[in-house]
C-alpha cells in the first residue's frame, strides 16, 4: 500500500470496488492513502480517453474513492469499468474548504449545501464538521438521482419534482434555518446557479460562505488558463472560494469557457457539459 502524494505524472492505481449510488452514479475505491484537504481535487487518467478532475468521496487512512455521475463519453466508459482494472490519478491539487477559529473549535454553527453530483465535493467536509453538528441539505433533480441520502443522520433532502423530500431547493428554506440556527458560515457545491443564490443570500446577511466552482480544466495545475473565471484560476486558486473572492469574480454566476475557450453563459455551458 502506498502514499500518494502530488505529481506531474499519474500513478496508475487498480480501482478496488465500485459501489452503485444511485440511478447514473458510481463510486470507484481505492486502496491507497492520500493526504487530503476536504474541498480539494485529484486528476483522474482514463488511459486514451481523458483526464477529468474528481472531488475525493471517501477517506480513511489506508482508503479513498470518488463518485462518479454518468452523463458524457469518459463518464460512460469509466461506468464499465470493473474492480482489478487501473487508472491514473494525479494530485490532490487546489484549495480547499476553510475552517475559520469559530468552526474549528467545534462551537460555531455551519450549513452545508450539496446539489447534485456536487454532494460529492462536501461529504468528507460534513465528516470534519461532526462536532458543530452542521445542517446538510441536498438537492437533485428526482428522488433517483439522490445519492448519499442514508449516509448522514438529519439529512434534508429536496427534489425538483418533490418524488422524495421537499419540493424545490435548498436555498427555499435558507432564510428559515439561518433564523434557527444563526450560521457562522455556509459551505456549498453544486449547480453554479444554486450557489449564486446561496452566495447573495449570505452576503445580503454578513454570513461567511464558501462556494466550490465547476469549470473544465485540463491541466488542474495553473498552466493552460482553460479554467479561469474573472483572473482566478479555479484550478490553482480554488476550486474552493471564500465570498470575498467571490464579490470580485463577475463570472460567477454567470458565465463559463468551453473548451475552445468561447466565454458563454452558465446554460450553455451546462449544456455543453451534459453530453
Amino acid at each position: 500500500m502506498s502514499e500518494i502524494a502530488s505529481f506531474d505524472q499519474p500513478v496508475m492505481m487498480k480501482i478496488d470496488k465500485i459501489i452503485d449510488e444511485s440511478d447514473g452514479t458510481k463510486s470507484f475505491m481505492f486502496k491507497h492513502k492520500i493526504d487530503y484537504t476536504p474541498g480539494q481535487f485529484i486528476m483522474v487518467w482514463l488511459p486514451g480517453i481523458d483526464e477529468k478532475p474528481f472531488a475525493v468521496s471517501y477517506l480513511g487512512d489506508d482508503f479513498f474513492g470518488i463518485t462518479v455521475l454518468e452523463r458524457g463519453k469518459y463518464t460512460k466508459l469509466l461506468h464499465k469499468m470493473g474492480a482489478g482494472e487501473q487508472l491514473g490519478i494525479r494530485g490532490p491539487f487546489g484549495h480547499g474548504y476553510s475552517f475559520p477559529d469559530v468552526i474549528a473549535d467545534g462551537k460555531g454553527s455551519a450549513c452545508v449545501i450539496g446539489g447534485g453530483c456536487g454532494m460529492a465535493s462536501v461529504t468528507i467536509l460534513i465528516e470534519k464538521l461532526q462536532a458543530n453538528n452542521p445542517t446538510i441539505l441536498m438537492g437533485a433533480a428526482t428522488s433517483t438521482s439522490l445519492f448519499f441520502k442514508n449516509r448522514y443522520k438529519d439529512i434534508i433532502l429536496f427534489t425538483d419534482d418533490g418524488s422524495e423530500g421537499i419540493k424545490g431547493y435548498p436555498t427555499d428554506i435558507l432564510e428559515e434555518l439561518h433564523n434557527k440556527h444563526k450560521y457562522d458560515i455556509v459551505y456549498t457545491c453544486g449547480p453554479e446557479i444554486m450557489m449564486f443564490k446561496v452566495y447573495e443570500f449570505c452576503k445580503k446577511r454578513d454570513i461567511q460562505c464558501e462556494a466550490s466552482l465547476e469549470r473544465y480544466m485540463k491541466c488542474g495545475i495553473g498552466i493552460c488558463g482553460q479554467c479561469v473565471c474573472s483572473r482566478q484560476m479555479v484550478c490553482k486558486d480554488g476550486p474552493v472560494f471564500n465570498l470575498q473572492t467571490l464579490s470580485n469574480m463577475h463570472d460567477f454566476g454567470k458565465f463559463s469557457l468551453l473548451k475552445s475557450g468561447r466565454k458563454v453563459q452558465l446554460q450553455e455551458y451546462a449544456e455543453w457539459r451534459s453530453c
